[in-house]
């Protein structure tokens, strides 16, 4: 069945970093927005922390299957979410350094040069952090750029043996500081805070509604305070439609319980996240886009990148009494060091390592054997483990893309840089070594079990739809609207012309306040 087209000022399309943080700024105009999510509220259930249902049985991912580059099938590790996939992200929320908006060189090539930079970001990054609680502390970190206003909230304090590591770390001569968090704590008063530091945060979705997601900080409060403001779920976009002249998107082509539903506005956005948006962008080609609507360019897809990243996890003789642990941060590397002046990376905690998460993040020649350990065993195992997250820049390379073959999605991914990324990684194991508490707490023979992420995992994506004011080489300008559709915008990681080596996040919501600006001046 279908229904007659029903005409709005804006239609988004998904509800993550971008989509969310994007309605709740345009709420305020008064305009008539339609927000479509092709997923439903998070149940709120008792497995939100169960590591077995979140890691092992990945309960909250989609159960689609793409490809990659050889025509393997696998389960990306996606969620649709109201909230996208914020509902699971570990709340890191940092700033793009000042240097990643110019051109760097990288031992394995060029990062390009951004045609906005730093300071056009600065204000809305500001806005960010208000939005999305975060919780920082400024002049800590080596690599941080200009802010005007302190963070928000203070940060999150390292419980003892946390802040024993990271005294450690700061005595062999580096920066640790606190990890920016989006959540919402209250460590002064702890009866007012409604995050109470259990040990699933990271990739978990939260419980008692305490990190600081898309869902809960921006389409929730928008949704109860602004009577203008449409939200509809279980809404898949199969297609936009465009008129005769391709320039303007005329209709949205909507499936919701079986049935089509047909949706008109005057200004359309796409924020499916990079992967999704160029899925969608590629299979609303008509006559006038053959390639693509939008994809004159031949660009929509290609350029994804999703970081060089790494799980890394140092195992020690006496037991980590930190109930949260993501806490620490270190950015020494990030631009290199003496011997090696190209960029490496970041490195952070992740959330605590459970013994339930150790067959699903052991590295894949050890995750068999980790099986048949017994349960409290992998429990003495990860009582006793730290985990650490490395991030090297993978660079945008067009032959990394997404591609839309008959009904079948293709990821195409090579990575690169890896030497930078392979240093890093020796790097800090060094540095774990080398801890004063090492020979007491680390286990001998140097076993460092560590996990580089496949694939099918793209929690860190951009690129795919390049801003940039050249219509020949980047899909979108500089307000991230199409150059080739007048009334279509892209607002989500697809815009990153490179990665840089933090998490992309508040990137991602402060370019959509950026957007969200322009977008109100022009429905006046």
């Amino acid at each position: 069945m279908e229904t007659a087209a029903t005409h709005y000022d804006v239609i988004i399309i998904g509800t993550g970093a971008g989509g969310g943080t994007l309605a709740h700024r345009l709420a305020p105009t008064g305009k008539k927005i339609l927000v479509l999510e092709r997923g439903d509220f998070l149940p709120r259930e008792k497995a939100n922390w169960s590591a077995l249902e979140v890691y092992q049985k990945e309960r909250y991912h989609t159960d689609e299957h793409w490809y990659d580059d050889r025509g393997k099938e696998f389960r990306p590790q996606t969620g649709y979410w109201v909230g996208g996939n914020t509902k699971v992200y570990g709340a890191a929320l940092l700033r793009l350094r000042e240097r990643d908006f110019e051109k760097v060189i990288h031992k394995g090539g060029i990062s390009p040069e951004w045609p906005l930079k730093y300071s056009d970001f600065e204000p809305y990054y500001t806005q960010a952090e208000a939005l999305y609680d975060v919780h920082g502390e400024r002049g800590t970190d080596p690599t941080e750029p200009p802010c005007n206003k302190p963070y928000p909230y203070p940060p999150v304090s390292h419980e003892p043996d946390m802040q024993a590591i990271a005294n450690d770390i700061r005595e062999l001569g580096y920066y640790p500081f606190h990890l920016p968090l989006g959540l919402k704590l209250n460590e002064g008063d702890r009866t007012k805070s409604p995050c109470i530091r259990c040990d699933t945060f990271d990739g978990y979705p939260c419980l008692v509604g305490a990190k600081a997601d898309s869902d809960h900080n921006a389409i929730r409060p928008t949704r109860e305070s602004y009577s203008n403001f449409t939200l509809i779920t279980n809404a898949k976009v199969l297609r936009l439609h465009t008129s005769q002249s391709g320039r303007e998107v005329t209709k949205v082509e909507t499936e919701i319980a079986g049935e089509r539903h047909w949706f008109t506005s005057d200004i359309v956005v796409v924020a499916c996240g990079s992967i999704n948006s160029a899925i969608l962008l590629l299979r609303s080609a008509n006559d006038k886009h053959p390639n693509g609507l939008a994809n004159s360019s031949d660009q929509v897809g290609r350029h994804f990148m999703k970081h060089m990243a790494t799980a890394l996890v140092s195992m020690h003789l006496e037991v980590n009494q930190a109930n949260f642990q993501k806490t620490i941060a270190v950015n020494d590397f990030y631009w290199g060091e003496p011997d090696f002046p190209y960029p490496m990376g970041m490195v952070q905690n992740t959330g605590n390592v459970l013994a339930d998460m150790l067959p699903a993040e052991a590295p894949p020649l050890m995750a068999p054997f980790v099986k048949l350990i017994p349960h409290y065993e992998r429990h003495l195992i990860a009582e006793r483990s730290v985990g650490w997250w490395l991030q090297t820049e993978d660079l945008p390379d067009p032959n990394n893309r997404v591609r839309v073959v008959g009904d079948k999605i293709h990821l195409d991914y090579t990575p690169n840089n890896t030497e930078a990324s392979d240093r890093l990684i020796h790097r800090w194991t060094s540095v774990l070594k080398s801890l004063n508490r090492s020979a007491q707490h680390v286990i001998p023979f140097s076993m460092y079990p560590r996990a580089h992420m496949p694939v099918q995992a793209v929690a860190h994506q951009c690129g795919t739809c390049r801003f940039g004011t050249n219509p020949k080489t980047s899909v979108l300008d500089l307000n991230c609207r199409t150059h080739d559709v007048g009334n279509l915008y892209v607002v989500d990681g697809s815009f990153f012309p490179s990665n840089s080596g933090v998490n992309p996040t508040l990137t991602i919501m402060a370019n959509a306040l950026r957007v969200g600006e322009h977008l109100a001046e022009r429905l006046k």
